[in-house]
């Protein structure tokens, strides 16, 4: 867990590193000579429980927004690093980016290209804001990846300059999303708020 008084270089750094774990999910099997790529079958059962396990997140993602107090959305546990409300919509901008990507999809033109649009949409983070992009950017991918034809998912596809198959997209999404719900469920603890799952 963070503590509030990291500074703002430790807190870049920090992204910068998860940024890199993220991308080298992507790309781990690949270092692998004979990794195996799957047919069309496993392919569409990759995908299959891939919006399974989606599901789950997004029942927690919504379940600890509306958990958490409007008035704490503004928070975040050091100067530079995501408020509260900015990291769920960081969430929501996968949602519409990085999700359907993985599988060869369209992006969403809700987010333009380049940085500082991602900057912008993530400013959008009140909690009104921050619902309705949470349920409406989960639609866009649902969609988006229940409509990929069955037969493109298999063998590999380009992202971010490189070959990589449904199995090493699905894992680094997956582990990306995983890790930033692990991420607002810290910040839950740290203002008090339980997440409503949590016995």
């Amino acid at each position: 867990m963070m503590h509030p008084a990291v500074d703002t270089r430790r807190s870049r750094a920090v992204r910068a590193a998860m940024l890199a774990v993220s991308l080298a999910a992507f790309a781990g099997a690949a270092a692998a000579q004979d990794a195996a790529v799957p047919n069309r079958e496993s392919a569409v059962e990759i995908r299959k429980q891939f919006m399974t396990d989606l599901d789950t997140l997004q029942s927690r993602f919504l379940a600890l927004a509306e958990a958490f107090p409007a008035d704490k959305y503004a928070w975040r546990p050091a100067p530079g690093v995501r408020s509260v409300g900015e990291a769920f919509m960081h969430v929501a901008s996968e949602f519409y980016v990085f999700t359907p990507m993985a599988y060869g999809a369209q992006r969403s033109p809700v987010i333009p290209r380049g940085p500082e649009s991602f900057k912008k949409f993530e400013q959008m983070s009140s909690k009104p804001e921050v619902l309705k992009y949470l349920r409406e950017g989960f639609a866009y991918t649902k969609q988006s990846l229940a409509a990929v034809p069955a037969d493109s998912l298999g063998g590999t596809r380009k992202l971010f300059g490189g070959d990589y198959t449904i199995v090493q997209t699905t894992l680094g999404m997956s582990g990306d999303l995983h890790e930033h719900l692990g991420q607002l469920i810290a910040y839950a603890r740290m203002n008090g708020v339980k997440p409503p799952w949590s016995k």
